[in-house]
């Protein structure tokens, strides 16, 4: 299985060169506008070339299965989803359509749903129905995909957190005996290795920097979400708790539910792009954008690593489940008063000159 790590790294970063080269041609680059700041137009194409290379991967050295082929269709489906979505921006209405049609089909086809909560309450597993199960499953699916593509607003953070939590997921995944997942999930990792050291210009310089694209954080989130629910739902394979999988992507699952809040709060559509995620305050509060990406990946690190060291020590569902209530009230509370936390901390630091735009910046 050494052989298959290997094949793939070298495949992904083989891809990477040649679809970055395709995209130019066929014009599926970004260019740098209000809320996109960086220089020139860079290739779209980092999704898609991860997603080829891991096709190829699995088909070669995991077991054919109902199972693979139903994830690698709907993984299909969503990047060309995405790609036509990079290239023509497609209406949000649309992409939530195909993804709850993306959730259907592993709900009915894969038989892949929530069935329960596990024991968020107490003593007694939080049981679902099958209409409220599949529609829970479906709102599931759509918010891990949307998650994991609205963090994808600096270099290098969405291949970074989708990294943890892969990892984490495949540590937890060998640790209860299911190599099966264990792999696919590490070889998700290695796939989105040659990804990171080009997005971030290594070692080749910028010259050669690539994005993700819509195609790709899709395909990332909708991979998330379906290891999630395999490993906390079905009985021949339950690695872990169901809210264990709240701290595996709980900065993205966080950071998601906030800036909805805040753009709901304003009278804007929750799905309207903004400033105002965690990597921007970050960078606002005069962080590096690369100080940036090894904060918030820190943050998403100790939390899968305080949802797995909880779970393998048989910490009540019910107190974890409350501790990430209480994480994720004062995540909020802090990110909504950012503007006076900011404030206090330039006063401290006599950065008087920067006071004047904290408050319109983040409120």
């Amino acid at each position: 299985m050494n052989y298959a790590y290997l094949f793939v790294f070298i495949t992904s970063f083989i891809t990477l060169f040649i679809m970055r080269k395709v995209a130019k041609k066929i014009g599926l680059v970004d260019k740098p506008n209000a809320r996109k700041l960086h220089q020139g137009v860079v290739p779209l194409v980092g999704g898609i070339s991860i997603y080829l290379s891991l096709l190829v991967g699995f088909l070669l050295f995991l077991p054919s299965s109902l199972n693979l082929e139903l994830y690698l269709l709907c993984s299909a489906i969503l990047i060309v989803l995405g790609a036509l979505d990079d290239y023509y921006d497609v209406s949000f209405k649309i992409r939530l359509f195909v993804q709850a049609g993306i959730s259907l089909a592993m709900i009915l086809v894969g038989g892949h749903s929530l069935h329960h909560l596990g024991f968020l309450m107490g003593s007694e597993t939080i049981a679902l129905g099958e209409f409220v199960g599949g529609f829970i499953t479906v709102i599931a699916v759509i918010g891990a995909i949307n998650a994991f593509n609205m963090v994808d607003g600096i270099d290098g953070l969405l291949g970074g957190l989708a990294s943890v939590t892969f990892t984490a997921l495949g540590t937890i995944f060998f640790m209860s005996g299911n190599e099966y997942l264990g792999t696919i999930c590490l070889l998700i990792v290695t796939a989105l290795v040659p990804y990171i050291m080009l997005n971030l210009g290594f070692p080749l310089g910028r010259r050669f920097k690539i994005f993700m694209g819509d195609a790709g954080s899709m395909f990332i989130g909708f991979s998330v979400v379906w290891m999630l629910i395999r490993g906390t739902q079905e009985p021949s394979i339950v690695a872990f708790k169901p809210v264990t999988a709240l701290w595996l992507i709980a900065l993205p699952l966080m950071d998601m539910v906030t800036i909805m809040i805040r753009r709901m709060r304003k009278g804007h559509s929750p799905f309207r792009p903004d400033r105002e995620h965690l990597h921007h305050i970050c960078q606002r509060m005069g962080l590096s954008p690369l100080m940036t990406l090894f904060v918030i990946c820190v943050m998403a690190s100790i939390c899968a690593v305080v949802g797995i060291v909880a779970d393998i020590n048989g910490v009540a569902e019910s107190i974890m489940f409350i501790a990430f209530l209480g994480l994720f009230a004062v995540y909020f509370t802090v990110i909504n008063h950012i503007w006076r936390i900011t404030t206090w901390v330039n006063k401290c630091l006599g950065r008087h000159h920067k006071e004047q735009n904290i408050e319109h910046q983040f409120k």
